[in-house]
């Protein structure tokens, strides 16, 4: 009897904390009604337009919802992520950044252009990236949810503080706990927001290791695949293997995979092996309930565009998304 009132409570636990409906953080829904009433026409606009050039939409979906997350971790979600620098020595220079595509860079700096010639010096390039984040899994035949806007761009891009701060490929379940809740998330928010993996790639590189040293845990089928397509012991930077199949569409077969044991990086793996109950369930709940995800996947991409936002007087309202003002 107790391990059934166990079991009833945990599921219960398991459904989507309730999303951002208040300001008191600074942000809201409405935020440029007055000042930018279609804004987020004009962003969804520059991403129809980008994604009907040739060889380009597929990364450009992924790219830009992975440069939200790097963006969040690091500083707070204040565009801090797409400053460039001389030295070299910003954020996007970061080694844990380098992969980041080039075409998410550039659907920010699109949508920023199209949202100037309309209503200049008003939208920060922080908002453009929350809802490009929103705007392109959508595209992508996932779900969509109301952005809360408001945020001002950051002064601050350091490297080093991305090294710090971002989640690697290689981290374990414990690591990943801890700075999802260093940043205010929990572990709902950090399984639900790997999600985003349910669109995209990753280099052959980030998961090299669990090749060369036959890692027990990896389904011996997507190995045998893995050799193939990542050959080592020299592994080439520039080789990408999809996260699953079909690469370009936002659904919730990321977490089957993981109960096949087939998810590439150690990261993902980890929350379905990595011996947290809670999380495991929650893999399972995905894997078999899309409605469920899609729902708690806005919930928690809310919450992530929280992360230490800079509002008021705080920051800046870039006039280019690369450089300070």
């Amino acid at each position: 009897m107790g391990s059934l009132v166990f079991w009833v409570l945990l599921l219960g636990s398991l459904l989507p904390p309730r999303p951002l409906l208040s300001s008191s953080n600074g942000l809201s829904v409405n935020f440029y009604g007055n000042t930018c009433p279609n804004v987020e026409n004009f962003i969804w606009n520059a991403l129809v337009e980008k994604m009907r050039e040739p060889n380009k939409p597929n990364i450009t979906l992924p790219g830009t919802l992975r440069l939200f997350f790097h963006d969040c971790f690091v500083e707070g979600c204040d565009g801090s992520v797409l400053i460039t620098s001389t030295a070299n020595d910003a954020e996007r220079y970061a080694d844990i950044n380098k992969s980041l595509p080039p075409d998410g860079f550039d659907i920010v700096i699109r949508a920023k252009k199209a949202v100037e010639a309309a209503c200049p010096g008003v939208v920060s390039c922080a908002d453009i990236l929350a809802i490009l984040a929103r705007d392109v899994v959508y595209y992508a035949k996932g779900p969509w949810w109301p952005v809360e806007m408001g945020r001002r761009d950051g002064r601050i891009s350091k490297a080093a503080h991305a090294a710090d701060q971002v989640p690697s490929g290689y981290s374990n379940l414990t690591d990943l706990i801890v700075r999802f809740q260093f940043k205010g998330l929990s572990k709902f928010d950090l399984v639900t927001v790997s999600g985003a993996h349910n669109l995209g790639s990753t280099h052959c590189i980030e998961f090299a290791d669990r090749i060369r040293q036959h890692d027990p845990i990896l389904n011996e089928t997507l190995r045998a695949g893995l050799i193939k397509g990542c050959p080592y012991p020299k592994i080439d930077p520039l080789v990408v293997i999809p996260f699953h199949e079909p690469p370009f569409q936002f659904d919730n077969e990321y977490y089957k995979s993981l109960m096949q044991n087939k998810g590439l990086l150690t990261s993902d793996q980890a929350l379905f092996s990595g011996g947290d109950e809670y999380i495991r369930e929650m893999v399972l709940r995905f894997a078999g309930d899309k409605e469920l995800f899609f729902k708690s996947f806005g919930n928690a991409m809310q919450r992530l565009g929280a992360v230490g936002v800079k509002t008021g007087t705080e920051g800046e309202i870039r006039r280019e998304c690369t450089s300070f003002n």
